[in-house]
Protein backbone atom coordinates (compact mmCIF):
# COMPACT_ATOMS: atom_id res chain seq x y z
CA UNK A 1 0.00 0.00 0.00
CA UNK A 2 1.03 3.55 -0.37
CA UNK A 3 2.24 4.76 2.75
CA UNK A 4 3.54 8.18 2.28
CA UNK A 5 4.30 10.82 -0.45
CA UNK A 6 6.36 14.23 -0.11
CA UNK A 7 5.96 16.31 -3.10
CA UNK A 8 7.59 19.63 -3.98
CA UNK A 9 7.25 22.52 -6.22
CA UNK A 10 4.35 20.77 -8.35
CA UNK A 11 1.94 22.51 -9.85
CA UNK A 12 0.29 24.76 -7.19
CA UNK A 13 2.11 22.38 -3.80
CA UNK A 14 4.92 23.98 -2.93
CA UNK A 15 5.63 21.39 -0.03
CA UNK A 16 3.23 18.36 1.23
CA UNK A 17 4.09 15.53 3.15
CA UNK A 18 0.98 13.09 3.69
CA UNK A 19 0.97 9.71 5.60
CA UNK A 20 -1.81 7.54 4.33
CA UNK A 21 -3.34 4.23 6.30
CA UNK A 22 -4.98 1.33 4.93
CA UNK A 23 -8.74 0.44 4.42
CA UNK A 24 -10.66 3.22 2.91
CA UNK A 25 -9.90 7.19 3.01
CA UNK A 26 -11.95 9.67 1.36
CA UNK A 27 -10.27 12.82 -0.09
CA UNK A 28 -12.47 16.04 -0.46
CA UNK A 29 -12.34 19.54 -0.65
CA UNK A 30 -13.74 22.61 -2.69
CA UNK A 31 -14.07 22.55 -6.97
CA UNK A 32 -10.56 23.28 -8.18
CA UNK A 33 -8.74 23.08 -4.55
CA UNK A 34 -6.62 20.82 -6.21
CA UNK A 35 -7.37 17.28 -5.62
CA UNK A 36 -6.19 16.49 -8.94
CA UNK A 37 -2.76 17.80 -8.48
CA UNK A 38 -2.79 15.25 -5.87
CA UNK A 39 -3.86 12.55 -8.14
CA UNK A 40 -1.60 13.62 -11.08
CA UNK A 41 2.11 13.46 -8.38
CA UNK A 42 0.53 9.95 -7.53
CA UNK A 43 0.60 9.02 -11.34
CA UNK A 44 3.85 10.69 -11.85
CA UNK A 45 5.26 8.63 -9.31
CA UNK A 46 3.71 5.25 -11.11
CA UNK A 47 5.57 6.23 -14.02
CA UNK A 48 3.37 7.81 -16.32
CA UNK A 49 4.88 10.75 -18.73
CA UNK A 50 4.20 14.50 -17.29
CA UNK A 51 4.97 18.20 -19.38
CA UNK A 52 7.65 20.04 -17.69
CA UNK A 53 5.33 22.98 -16.69
CA UNK A 54 4.27 21.25 -14.18
CA UNK A 55 7.32 22.52 -12.16
CA UNK A 56 6.15 25.41 -9.74
CA UNK A 57 6.42 28.95 -10.94
CA UNK A 58 9.62 29.48 -10.32
CA UNK A 59 11.38 26.50 -9.00
CA UNK A 60 14.02 24.94 -11.02
CA UNK A 61 12.35 21.18 -10.71
CA UNK A 62 9.72 19.40 -8.97
CA UNK A 63 10.16 16.72 -7.17
CA UNK A 64 8.03 13.67 -6.05
CA UNK A 65 9.01 10.86 -3.18
CA UNK A 66 6.96 8.11 -2.21
CA UNK A 67 6.72 4.83 -0.09
CA UNK A 68 5.48 1.72 -0.66
CA UNK A 69 4.71 -1.26 1.63
CA UNK A 70 4.77 -4.09 -0.64
CA UNK A 71 3.97 -6.64 1.91
CA UNK A 72 0.85 -7.45 -0.05
CA UNK A 73 2.29 -7.26 -3.37
CA UNK A 74 4.31 -10.54 -4.12
CA UNK A 75 4.45 -9.55 -7.87
CA UNK A 76 5.82 -6.55 -7.41
CA UNK A 77 8.99 -8.47 -4.93
CA UNK A 78 9.22 -10.83 -8.08
CA UNK A 79 9.38 -8.52 -10.65
CA UNK A 80 11.99 -6.17 -8.32
CA UNK A 81 14.05 -9.35 -7.94
CA UNK A 82 14.56 -10.02 -11.58
CA UNK A 83 14.96 -5.95 -11.86
CA UNK A 84 18.30 -6.77 -9.71
CA UNK A 85 16.75 -4.56 -6.94
CA UNK A 86 16.78 -5.21 -3.20
CA UNK A 87 13.87 -4.89 -1.09
CA UNK A 88 14.35 -4.30 2.77
CA UNK A 89 12.07 -4.66 5.16
CA UNK A 90 9.03 -5.13 2.49
CA UNK A 91 9.86 -0.81 1.96
CA UNK A 92 9.57 0.20 -1.65
CA UNK A 93 11.15 3.99 -2.49
CA UNK A 94 10.25 5.87 -5.03
CA UNK A 95 11.57 9.32 -6.08
CA UNK A 96 11.01 11.15 -9.02
CA UNK A 97 12.81 14.85 -10.42
CA UNK A 98 10.82 16.41 -12.92
CA UNK A 99 12.55 19.82 -14.56
CA UNK A 100 13.28 21.34 -17.63
CA UNK A 101 15.11 19.18 -20.00
CA UNK A 102 15.46 16.49 -17.78
CA UNK A 103 13.87 13.90 -15.53
CA UNK A 104 15.31 11.47 -13.24
CA UNK A 105 13.63 8.42 -11.76
CA UNK A 106 15.06 6.67 -8.15
CA UNK A 107 13.85 3.13 -7.09
CA UNK A 108 15.50 2.56 -3.87
CA UNK A 109 18.17 5.10 -4.28
CA UNK A 110 19.25 3.66 -7.96
CA UNK A 111 18.75 6.19 -10.77
CA UNK A 112 16.44 4.20 -13.15
CA UNK A 113 14.70 4.57 -16.64
CA UNK A 114 11.26 5.74 -16.73
CA UNK A 115 10.07 2.52 -18.15
CA UNK A 116 11.23 0.67 -15.24
CA UNK A 117 9.45 2.19 -12.47
CA UNK A 118 6.58 2.03 -14.93
CA UNK A 119 6.52 -1.43 -15.34
CA UNK A 120 7.94 -2.00 -11.61
CA UNK A 121 4.70 -0.16 -10.39
CA UNK A 122 2.36 -2.45 -12.64
CA UNK A 123 -0.01 -4.24 -10.27
CA UNK A 124 1.39 -1.83 -7.22
CA UNK A 125 -1.71 0.84 -7.65
CA UNK A 126 -4.29 1.10 -9.66
CA UNK A 127 -6.03 4.80 -10.59
CA UNK A 128 -9.15 5.39 -11.59
CA UNK A 129 -10.53 8.11 -13.62
CA UNK A 130 -8.99 10.02 -16.07
CA UNK A 131 -5.48 8.15 -15.77
CA UNK A 132 -4.03 5.44 -17.96
CA UNK A 133 -2.41 3.37 -14.91
CA UNK A 134 -5.37 1.28 -14.24
CA UNK A 135 -4.60 -2.54 -14.42
CA UNK A 136 -7.74 -3.50 -16.20
CA UNK A 137 -7.52 -1.05 -19.15
CA UNK A 138 -4.94 -3.51 -20.62
CA UNK A 139 -6.63 -6.55 -22.66
CA UNK A 140 -4.30 -8.75 -21.51
CA UNK A 141 -4.88 -8.69 -17.12
CA UNK A 142 -8.70 -9.57 -18.42
CA UNK A 143 -7.33 -13.38 -18.80
CA UNK A 144 -6.10 -12.83 -15.51
CA UNK A 145 -8.98 -11.09 -14.06
CA UNK A 146 -10.91 -13.66 -15.30
CA UNK A 147 -9.26 -16.77 -14.27
CA UNK A 148 -8.93 -15.16 -10.47
CA UNK A 149 -11.91 -14.45 -9.82
CA UNK A 150 -12.63 -18.11 -11.45
CA UNK A 151 -10.41 -19.21 -8.08
CA UNK A 152 -8.79 -22.60 -7.21
CA UNK A 153 -9.71 -24.65 -9.83
CA UNK A 154 -8.70 -22.13 -12.43
CA UNK A 155 -5.67 -21.66 -10.45
CA UNK A 156 -4.29 -25.20 -10.30
CA UNK A 157 -5.16 -25.30 -14.12
CA UNK A 158 -3.14 -22.31 -14.99
CA UNK A 159 -0.38 -23.91 -12.28
CA UNK A 160 -0.41 -27.12 -14.63
CA UNK A 161 -0.54 -25.14 -18.31
CA UNK A 162 2.05 -23.01 -17.27
CA UNK A 163 4.38 -25.88 -16.04
CA UNK A 164 3.36 -28.09 -19.37
CA UNK A 165 3.89 -24.95 -21.88
CA UNK A 166 7.60 -24.66 -20.73
CA UNK A 167 8.71 -28.27 -21.02
CA UNK A 168 6.88 -28.04 -24.43
CA UNK A 169 8.90 -25.13 -25.28
CA UNK A 170 11.78 -26.31 -24.11
CA UNK A 171 11.84 -29.24 -25.45
CA UNK A 172 10.41 -27.45 -29.23
CA UNK A 173 13.78 -25.27 -28.61
CA UNK A 174 15.98 -28.57 -28.48
CA UNK A 175 14.81 -30.12 -31.73
CA UNK A 176 14.84 -26.84 -33.55
CA UNK A 177 18.45 -26.81 -31.95
CA UNK A 178 19.40 -30.24 -33.52
CA UNK A 179 18.10 -29.60 -37.15
CA UNK A 180 19.44 -26.52 -37.37
CA UNK A 181 22.14 -25.84 -40.08
CA UNK A 182 22.28 -29.47 -41.11
CA UNK A 183 25.21 -28.89 -43.60
CA UNK A 184 26.96 -27.19 -40.67
CA UNK A 185 26.38 -30.14 -38.69
CA UNK A 186 27.38 -32.57 -41.21
CA UNK A 187 30.52 -30.39 -41.94
CA UNK A 188 31.68 -30.80 -38.75
CA UNK A 189 31.01 -34.80 -38.29
CA UNK A 190 33.36 -34.80 -41.14
CA UNK A 191 35.71 -33.11 -39.57
CA UNK A 192 35.40 -35.01 -36.41
CA UNK A 193 36.17 -37.80 -38.26
CA UNK A 194 38.98 -37.20 -39.88
CA UNK A 195 40.74 -35.92 -36.66
CA UNK A 196 40.03 -39.13 -34.65
CA UNK A 197 41.35 -41.37 -37.55
CA UNK A 198 44.80 -39.20 -37.49
CA UNK A 199 44.98 -39.74 -33.76
CA UNK A 200 43.66 -43.41 -33.87
CA UNK A 201 46.53 -43.96 -36.80
CA UNK A 202 49.62 -42.75 -35.02
CA UNK A 203 48.51 -45.10 -31.79
CA UNK A 204 49.89 -43.37 -28.88
CA UNK A 205 50.87 -44.20 -25.70
CA UNK A 206 50.83 -42.12 -21.83
CA UNK A 207 54.57 -41.23 -21.57
CA UNK A 208 55.50 -42.22 -25.37
CA UNK A 209 56.98 -39.09 -26.31
CA UNK A 210 59.56 -38.54 -23.21
CA UNK A 211 61.02 -42.60 -23.66
CA UNK A 212 61.41 -41.55 -27.41
CA UNK A 213 63.38 -38.29 -26.21
CA UNK A 214 66.05 -40.27 -24.00
CA UNK A 215 66.22 -43.04 -26.83
CA UNK A 216 67.51 -40.26 -29.19
CA UNK A 217 69.75 -38.85 -26.68
CA UNK A 218 71.29 -42.34 -26.04
CA UNK A 219 71.46 -43.05 -30.17
CA UNK A 220 72.70 -39.63 -31.12
CA UNK A 221 75.98 -40.01 -28.56
CA UNK A 222 76.46 -43.70 -28.66
CA UNK A 223 80.10 -43.27 -29.56
CA UNK A 224 80.43 -40.99 -26.52
CA UNK A 225 78.49 -43.10 -24.40
CA UNK A 226 80.58 -46.07 -25.41
CA UNK A 227 83.80 -44.70 -25.08
CA UNK A 228 82.98 -42.57 -21.68
CA UNK A 229 81.68 -46.12 -20.29
CA UNK A 230 84.69 -47.68 -21.38
CA UNK A 231 87.02 -45.53 -19.40
CA UNK A 232 85.27 -45.82 -16.66
CA UNK A 233 85.46 -49.62 -16.78
CA UNK A 234 89.39 -49.31 -17.60
CA UNK A 235 89.98 -47.20 -14.60
CA UNK A 236 88.59 -49.15 -12.11
CA UNK A 237 89.17 -52.74 -13.54
CA UNK A 238 93.37 -51.66 -14.68
CA UNK A 239 92.94 -52.88 -18.07
CA UNK A 240 93.61 -56.76 -16.70
CA UNK A 241 96.73 -55.04 -14.67
CA UNK A 242 97.01 -54.93 -11.15
CA UNK A 243 96.73 -51.02 -10.60
CA UNK A 244 93.05 -49.98 -11.42
CA UNK A 245 91.18 -48.52 -8.52
CA UNK A 246 89.17 -51.76 -7.62
CA UNK A 247 92.80 -53.68 -6.79
CA UNK A 248 93.86 -50.81 -5.05
CA UNK A 249 90.58 -50.46 -3.23
CA UNK A 250 90.61 -54.39 -2.52
CA UNK A 251 94.74 -54.26 -1.46
CA UNK A 252 93.81 -50.92 1.22
CA UNK A 253 90.53 -52.79 2.15
CA UNK A 254 92.49 -55.62 3.37
CA UNK A 255 95.48 -53.61 4.88
CA UNK A 256 92.60 -52.09 6.98
CA UNK A 257 91.07 -55.41 8.03
CA UNK A 258 94.21 -56.42 9.63
CA UNK A 259 94.71 -53.11 11.50
CA UNK A 260 91.10 -53.08 12.96
CA UNK A 261 92.13 -56.77 14.04
CA UNK A 262 94.98 -55.21 16.48
CA UNK A 263 93.18 -52.09 16.55
CA UNK A 264 89.31 -52.26 17.13
CA UNK A 265 88.90 -48.52 16.99
CA UNK A 266 89.47 -48.53 12.99
CA UNK A 267 86.65 -50.96 12.73
CA UNK A 268 84.20 -48.57 11.54
CA UNK A 269 86.83 -47.00 8.89
CA UNK A 270 87.41 -50.77 8.13
CA UNK A 271 84.07 -51.02 7.18
CA UNK A 272 83.83 -47.84 5.34
CA UNK A 273 86.68 -48.63 2.72
CA UNK A 274 84.82 -52.10 2.36
CA UNK A 275 81.35 -50.47 1.45
CA UNK A 276 83.58 -48.39 -1.27
CA UNK A 277 84.99 -51.33 -2.77
CA UNK A 278 81.25 -52.88 -3.33
CA UNK A 279 80.00 -49.61 -4.76
CA UNK A 280 83.46 -49.67 -6.86
CA UNK A 281 82.69 -53.74 -8.18
CA UNK A 282 79.39 -52.34 -8.89
CA UNK A 283 80.01 -49.64 -11.17
CA UNK A 284 82.91 -51.55 -12.72
CA UNK A 285 80.24 -53.97 -13.74
CA UNK A 286 77.70 -51.68 -14.90
CA UNK A 287 80.23 -49.39 -17.02
CA UNK A 288 80.79 -53.05 -18.64
CA UNK A 289 77.34 -54.13 -19.18
CA UNK A 290 76.37 -50.69 -20.44
CA UNK A 291 79.18 -50.10 -22.83
CA UNK A 292 78.44 -53.49 -24.23
CA UNK A 293 74.82 -53.01 -24.64
CA UNK A 294 75.18 -49.48 -26.75
CA UNK A 295 73.65 -49.68 -29.79
CA UNK A 296 75.19 -47.73 -32.94
CA UNK A 297 71.94 -47.95 -34.90
CA UNK A 298 71.38 -44.67 -37.68
CA UNK A 299 68.38 -46.60 -39.08
CA UNK A 300 66.95 -46.71 -35.39
CA UNK A 301 67.44 -43.07 -35.05
CA UNK A 302 65.69 -41.63 -37.82
CA UNK A 303 62.45 -43.56 -37.15
CA UNK A 304 63.00 -42.22 -33.55
CA UNK A 305 63.02 -38.60 -35.23
CA UNK A 306 59.92 -39.16 -37.24
CA UNK A 307 58.43 -40.59 -34.41
CA UNK A 308 58.47 -37.25 -32.09
CA UNK A 309 58.04 -35.46 -35.73
CA UNK A 310 55.03 -37.17 -35.90
CA UNK A 311 54.14 -36.28 -32.02
CA UNK A 312 54.91 -32.37 -32.41
CA UNK A 313 52.74 -32.09 -35.38
CA UNK A 314 49.88 -33.44 -33.15
CA UNK A 315 50.56 -31.38 -30.41
CA UNK A 316 50.43 -28.29 -32.39
CA UNK A 317 46.75 -29.52 -33.35
CA UNK A 318 45.37 -31.33 -30.71
CA UNK A 319 47.04 -30.53 -27.07
CA UNK A 320 50.04 -30.19 -25.36
CA UNK A 321 51.17 -33.85 -24.34
CA UNK A 322 50.22 -36.88 -25.75
CA UNK A 323 47.96 -37.29 -22.78
CA UNK A 324 45.81 -34.42 -24.26
CA UNK A 325 46.10 -35.61 -27.41
CA UNK A 326 44.83 -39.03 -26.41
CA UNK A 327 41.85 -37.03 -24.36
CA UNK A 328 41.21 -34.69 -27.37
CA UNK A 329 40.49 -37.92 -29.22
CA UNK A 330 38.44 -39.32 -26.42
CA UNK A 331 36.01 -36.14 -26.25
CA UNK A 332 35.73 -36.15 -30.54
CA UNK A 333 34.49 -39.55 -30.53
CA UNK A 334 32.03 -38.37 -28.14
CA UNK A 335 30.64 -35.91 -30.29
CA UNK A 336 30.77 -38.16 -33.29
CA UNK A 337 28.66 -40.73 -31.62
CA UNK A 338 26.05 -38.15 -30.36
CA UNK A 339 26.14 -36.32 -33.74
CA UNK A 340 25.67 -40.09 -35.60
CA UNK A 341 22.85 -40.45 -33.30
CA UNK A 342 21.07 -36.99 -33.51
CA UNK A 343 18.58 -38.64 -36.19
CA UNK A 344 17.39 -41.01 -33.15
CA UNK A 345 17.52 -37.84 -30.96
CA UNK A 346 15.59 -35.84 -33.02
CA UNK A 347 13.01 -38.82 -33.62
CA UNK A 348 12.64 -39.61 -29.55
CA UNK A 349 12.48 -35.13 -29.06
CA UNK A 350 9.45 -35.32 -32.10
CA UNK A 351 7.56 -37.74 -29.31
CA UNK A 352 8.07 -35.74 -26.26
CA UNK A 353 6.72 -32.86 -28.32
CA UNK A 354 3.81 -34.85 -29.70
CA UNK A 355 3.18 -35.67 -25.76
CA UNK A 356 3.53 -32.57 -24.19
CA UNK A 357 1.24 -31.01 -27.26
CA UNK A 358 -1.41 -33.50 -26.32
CA UNK A 359 -0.79 -33.44 -22.71
CA UNK A 360 -1.01 -29.22 -22.81
CA UNK A 361 -4.03 -29.12 -25.24
CA UNK A 362 -5.88 -31.14 -22.82
CA UNK A 363 -5.12 -29.19 -19.64
CA UNK A 364 -6.27 -25.65 -22.34
CA UNK A 365 -9.41 -27.56 -23.28
CA UNK A 366 -10.74 -27.70 -20.37
CA UNK A 367 -9.41 -24.66 -19.12
CA UNK A 368 -11.64 -23.27 -21.54
CA UNK A 369 -14.66 -24.79 -20.57
CA UNK A 370 -14.13 -23.87 -17.01
CA UNK A 371 -13.95 -19.77 -18.44
CA UNK A 372 -16.59 -20.12 -21.18
CA UNK A 373 -18.83 -22.27 -18.67
CA UNK A 374 -19.05 -19.92 -16.12
CA UNK A 375 -18.62 -16.05 -17.80
CA UNK A 376 -21.80 -15.74 -17.72
CA UNK A 377 -21.64 -15.80 -14.33
CA UNK A 378 -19.42 -13.51 -14.23
CA UNK A 379 -20.81 -10.84 -16.38
CA UNK A 380 -24.10 -11.39 -14.48
CA UNK A 381 -22.42 -10.43 -11.24
CA UNK A 382 -20.49 -7.08 -12.98
CA UNK A 383 -23.81 -6.50 -14.11
CA UNK A 384 -25.58 -6.63 -11.02
CA UNK A 385 -23.23 -4.10 -9.39
CA UNK A 386 -23.48 -1.57 -11.99
CA UNK A 387 -26.86 -1.97 -11.71
CA UNK A 388 -26.31 -0.29 -8.55
CA UNK A 389 -24.42 2.20 -9.22
CA UNK A 390 -26.98 3.58 -11.12
CA UNK A 391 -25.73 2.16 -14.74
CA UNK A 392 -28.34 -0.45 -14.87
CA UNK A 393 -28.23 0.04 -18.73
CA UNK A 394 -25.22 -0.27 -19.45
CA UNK A 395 -24.45 -4.03 -21.00
CA UNK A 396 -21.30 -5.77 -19.81
CA UNK A 397 -19.63 -8.95 -21.74
CA UNK A 398 -16.98 -11.61 -21.94
CA UNK A 399 -15.47 -11.99 -25.29
CA UNK A 400 -13.52 -15.39 -25.15
CA UNK A 401 -12.07 -15.72 -28.58
CA UNK A 402 -9.95 -18.82 -29.49
CA UNK A 403 -6.48 -18.04 -30.01
CA UNK A 404 -2.98 -20.19 -30.07
CA UNK A 405 -1.64 -21.79 -27.56
CA UNK A 406 0.61 -20.19 -24.98
CA UNK A 407 1.33 -20.39 -21.55
CA UNK A 408 -2.55 -19.06 -20.54
CA UNK A 409 -4.25 -21.45 -22.61
CA UNK A 410 -6.19 -21.10 -25.65
CA UNK A 411 -7.53 -17.91 -25.19
CA UNK A 412 -7.99 -14.77 -25.90
CA UNK A 413 -10.41 -12.85 -22.90
CA UNK A 414 -11.78 -9.18 -23.33
CA UNK A 415 -13.79 -6.98 -21.83
CA UNK A 416 -16.78 -5.29 -23.46
CA UNK A 417 -18.83 -2.08 -22.42
CA UNK A 418 -21.94 -0.50 -23.95
CA UNK A 419 -22.45 2.44 -21.61
CA UNK A 420 -25.74 3.64 -23.35
CA UNK A 421 -28.65 1.47 -25.04
CA UNK A 422 -28.13 0.96 -28.99
CA UNK A 423 -24.66 1.54 -28.52
CA UNK A 424 -22.23 -1.42 -29.45
CA UNK A 425 -20.31 -3.28 -27.51
CA UNK A 426 -16.61 -1.79 -27.27
CA UNK A 427 -13.31 -2.81 -25.66
CA UNK A 428 -13.08 -1.12 -21.60
CA UNK A 429 -10.58 0.70 -22.53
CA UNK A 430 -12.55 2.76 -25.04
CA UNK A 431 -14.26 3.95 -22.48
CA UNK A 432 -13.91 7.74 -22.51
CA UNK A 433 -15.74 8.94 -19.33
CA UNK A 434 -13.62 9.53 -16.18
CA UNK A 435 -17.17 9.37 -14.31
CA UNK A 436 -18.33 6.18 -15.86
CA UNK A 437 -14.92 4.49 -15.93
CA UNK A 438 -14.14 4.82 -12.34
CA UNK A 439 -17.90 3.22 -11.90
CA UNK A 440 -17.19 0.40 -13.95
CA UNK A 441 -13.69 -0.16 -12.27
CA UNK A 442 -15.50 -0.61 -8.75
CA UNK A 443 -18.00 -2.98 -10.11
CA UNK A 444 -16.03 -4.91 -11.61
CA UNK A 445 -13.19 -4.74 -8.15
CA UNK A 446 -16.30 -5.56 -6.21
CA UNK A 447 -16.62 -8.61 -8.24
CA UNK A 448 -13.30 -9.52 -7.57
CA UNK A 449 -12.42 -7.68 -4.72
CA UNK A 450 -11.06 -11.78 -3.00
CA UNK A 451 -9.26 -12.21 -6.36
CA UNK A 452 -7.61 -9.22 -6.96
CA UNK A 453 -4.15 -8.59 -6.08
CA UNK A 454 -4.03 -4.86 -6.33
CA UNK A 455 -3.22 -3.54 -2.70
CA UNK A 456 -4.34 -0.01 -3.54
CA UNK A 457 -7.03 1.28 -5.68
CA UNK A 458 -8.10 5.31 -6.26
CA UNK A 459 -10.98 6.33 -7.71
CA UNK A 460 -11.28 10.05 -9.43
CA UNK A 461 -14.50 11.27 -10.59
CA UNK A 462 -16.61 7.96 -9.51
CA UNK A 463 -19.47 10.34 -8.14
CA UNK A 464 -19.99 12.27 -11.50
CA UNK A 465 -23.55 12.49 -12.36
CA UNK A 466 -24.63 10.60 -9.24
CA UNK A 467 -26.27 11.56 -5.84
CA UNK A 468 -29.32 10.10 -3.18
CA UNK A 469 -29.20 5.74 -3.26
CA UNK A 470 -26.42 5.29 -5.38
CA UNK A 471 -24.00 7.63 -3.64
CA UNK A 472 -24.95 5.66 -0.67
CA UNK A 473 -24.17 2.42 -2.43
CA UNK A 474 -21.11 3.72 -3.97
CA UNK A 475 -19.79 4.65 -0.22
CA UNK A 476 -20.60 1.15 0.84
CA UNK A 477 -19.01 -0.76 -1.68
CA UNK A 478 -15.75 1.39 -1.38
CA UNK A 479 -15.81 0.61 2.50
CA UNK A 480 -16.30 -2.70 1.44
CA UNK A 481 -12.96 -2.72 -0.70
CA UNK A 482 -11.23 -1.34 1.90
CA UNK A 483 -11.73 -4.63 3.62
CA UNK A 484 -9.35 -6.17 1.61
CA UNK A 485 -7.13 -3.18 -0.06
CA UNK A 486 -6.01 0.38 0.57
CA UNK A 487 -8.53 1.97 -1.01
CA UNK A 488 -9.19 6.34 -1.64
CA UNK A 489 -11.92 8.28 -3.41
CA UNK A 490 -11.63 11.84 -4.62
CA UNK A 491 -15.16 12.68 -3.98
CA UNK A 492 -17.61 15.62 -3.26
CA UNK A 493 -20.29 13.59 -1.91
CA UNK A 494 -20.93 13.64 1.64
CA UNK A 495 -22.31 9.94 1.50
CA UNK A 496 -19.43 8.29 0.12
CA UNK A 497 -17.03 10.79 2.56
CA UNK A 498 -18.67 9.74 5.47
CA UNK A 499 -18.17 5.91 4.61
CA UNK A 500 -14.26 6.47 5.39
CA UNK A 501 -11.80 5.23 8.01
CA UNK A 502 -10.27 8.47 6.96
CA UNK A 503 -11.00 11.70 5.51
CA UNK A 504 -8.20 14.41 3.72
CA UNK A 505 -9.64 17.85 3.37
CA UNK A 506 -7.38 19.71 0.28
CA UNK A 507 -7.66 23.14 -0.01
CA UNK A 508 -6.04 26.34 -1.46
CA UNK A 509 -4.29 29.36 0.57
CA UNK A 510 -2.73 32.34 -0.56
CA UNK A 511 1.12 32.52 1.87
CA UNK A 512 2.54 35.64 0.71
CA UNK A 513 0.65 36.31 -2.12
CA UNK A 514 1.00 32.72 -4.13
CA UNK A 515 -1.21 30.16 -4.48
CA UNK A 516 -0.47 26.89 -2.73
CA UNK A 517 -2.49 23.72 -2.11
CA UNK A 518 -3.13 22.35 1.51
CA UNK A 519 -4.23 19.07 2.67
CA UNK A 520 -5.32 17.97 5.94
CA UNK A 521 -5.85 15.05 7.97
CA UNK A 522 -9.44 15.57 10.04
CA UNK A 523 -10.52 14.30 13.30
CA UNK A 524 -13.92 13.66 14.42
CA UNK A 525 -15.01 17.29 14.62
CA UNK A 526 -13.23 18.71 11.15
CA UNK A 527 -15.33 15.86 9.51
CA UNK A 528 -18.26 17.00 10.78
CA UNK A 529 -17.96 20.82 9.67
CA UNK A 530 -16.24 19.28 6.02
CA UNK A 531 -19.58 17.34 5.45
CA UNK A 532 -21.64 19.65 6.37
CA UNK A 533 -20.03 22.30 3.88
CA UNK A 534 -20.89 19.23 1.23
CA UNK A 535 -24.21 18.85 2.58
CA UNK A 536 -24.66 23.22 1.39
CA UNK A 537 -24.55 24.60 4.57
CA UNK A 538 -25.82 27.92 4.48
CA UNK A 539 -25.75 30.33 7.33
CA UNK A 540 -29.35 29.78 8.15
CA UNK A 541 -28.90 25.72 7.91
CA UNK A 542 -25.88 25.63 9.71
CA UNK A 543 -27.36 23.46 12.60
CA UNK A 544 -29.35 21.40 10.64
CA UNK A 545 -26.17 20.20 8.07
CA UNK A 546 -23.98 19.86 11.55
CA UNK A 547 -26.42 17.64 12.97
CA UNK A 548 -26.77 15.56 9.50
CA UNK A 549 -22.99 15.23 8.77
CA UNK A 550 -23.03 13.75 12.96
CA UNK A 551 -25.93 11.46 12.02
CA UNK A 552 -24.27 10.45 8.68
CA UNK A 553 -20.79 9.82 10.86
CA UNK A 554 -22.36 8.03 13.58
CA UNK A 555 -24.92 5.83 11.15
CA UNK A 556 -22.18 5.61 8.30
CA UNK A 557 -25.05 5.74 5.97
CA UNK A 558 -26.43 9.17 3.93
Amino acid sequence: MLSEIHIRDFALIDRLDLSFRGGFSAVTGETGAGKSIIIDAISAILGERLPADVVRTGAERAVIEAVFDVADAPRVKEKAGEMDIEIEDNALFLSREIGAGKSQCRINGRLSPLSTMRDLTEGLLDLHGQHEHQSLLAADAHLEALDNWLGSEAAALRARMAELYARLREVRGEIEELRKNERERAHLLDLYKFQLAEIESAALTPGEEEQLAADRARLANAEKLHAMASGVYEALSGGGQANGAVDVLGQAARQMEQMAAVDPSVADTAEMLQSALFSAQEVQAFARTYSEGLEFNPRRLETIEERLDLIRALKRKYGDSTEQILAYAEETAGKIRDMENSEERGQELQAQIDRAQADAQDVADRLSRLRRGRAKEFESAVMGELSELAMERTEFRISIEDAQLSAAGIDAVEFLISPNPGEPLKPLVKIASGGEMSRIMLALKSVMAVADRVPTLIFDEIDTGIGGRTANVIGDKLAALGATAQVMCVTHLPQIASRASSHLNVAKQVIDERTVVRVSALGEEDRVEELARMLGSTESSAEAAIQHAKEMLRLGVG
